[in-house]
């Protein structure tokens, strides 16, 4: 059935459980005739469920997907994953371009070095585990907790570790576990290097500020920062992927599908999250 006949604008899937993902399906929600669902990993143990359907776990591979998208009559995919998501996004342009469907990918910028900053940019986790030795013995290490075993081996190092979830095995010989969850404030990074004596940070390029003011406080302390960089975007098989860096420039993009504007009623607070089977 076409959904414009039927008086609906269509059905958005967002993938993601980011910040920009959250945002982008609480103003679908507010959109008439829209659909939006929000496909989670799964992988944190207690996320922040957007608006509007939520759908819970893995496709099963592009091919699934590509199913999915056409039982649920999905019109537009915008991928607002992380930006070291390399599988889901590729799983998505792979599916779209085998079910006809319109792809966004939505990435927020990059951080940006300035004035005072000591960075050390690195395009692996394992590289970033190289350049550790030189550079200070105590590492803050805020890379997320399934890139950990890439630093199991550096035995001269000592670690303090950051994560939302409890780490599986290999860790570091020498570490101590900080589970938090972000924003998080200039004062409090500096003070939590201060105390536990750290010499370098470690991080991924994930941008946004949610997670910056780490940088802030050792640019602050003076101390060296090994950043990994963004993994590329694939190269969709017919062209058809698209790219944006902001929410208004994403609705934007929906717009031009005719995937209808926002008009939000006084008093109406957007949709609930409805959990879906995955």
């Amino acid at each position: 059935m076409d959904d414009r006949r039927a008086g609906v604008a269509g059905t958005v899937l967002v993938l993601g459980g980011t910040g920009e993902a959250r945002g982008l399906a609480a103003e679908l929600a507010g959109r008439p005739g829209v659909r939006v669902v929000s496909s989670l990993a799964g992988r944190v143990t207690d996320p922040k469920l957007p608006e509007g359907e939520v759908r819970v776990g893995g496709f099963g591979g592009p091919e699934r997907m590509a199913t999915w998208l056409g039982e649920h009559e999905v019109r537009a995919v915008v991928d607002a994953t992380h930006p070291f998501a390399e599988r889901i996004t590729a799983s998505a342009v792979r599916a779209c371009a085998a079910a006809g469907v319109p792809l966004l990918v939505l990435r927020r910028p990059g951080w940006t070095p300035e004035p005072g900053d000591d960075w050390h940019w690195v395009t692996s986790l394992t590289e970033a585990a190289h350049a550790l030795p030189a550079l200070g013995e105590r590492v803050f290490l805020t890379t997320g907790r399934q890139g950990l075993p890439a630093f199991a081996d550096l035995d001269e190092s000592w670690f303090l570790i950051r994560t939302v979830d409890p780490p599986e095995p290999p860790l570091p010989r020498r570490h101590h576990l900080l589970l938090d969850r972000g924003p998080y404030t200039v004062t409090g990074e500096r003070a939590l290097m201060r105390a536990h004596g750290i010499g370098v940070l470690v991080t991924k390029d994930s941008g946004g500020t949610m997670t910056a003011a780490k940088l802030t406080a050792a640019r602050e302390l003076g101390l060296p920062v090994v950043i990994v960089r963004r993994p590329p975007l694939p190269t969709p098989p017919t062209g058809g992927m698209h790219t944006a860096t902001t929410i208004p420039d994403a609705l934007t993009w929906l717009d031009t599908l005719s995937i209808g504007r926002a008009h939000r009623t006084c008093g109406d607070e957007g949709a609930q999250p409805r959990l879906l089977r995955g």
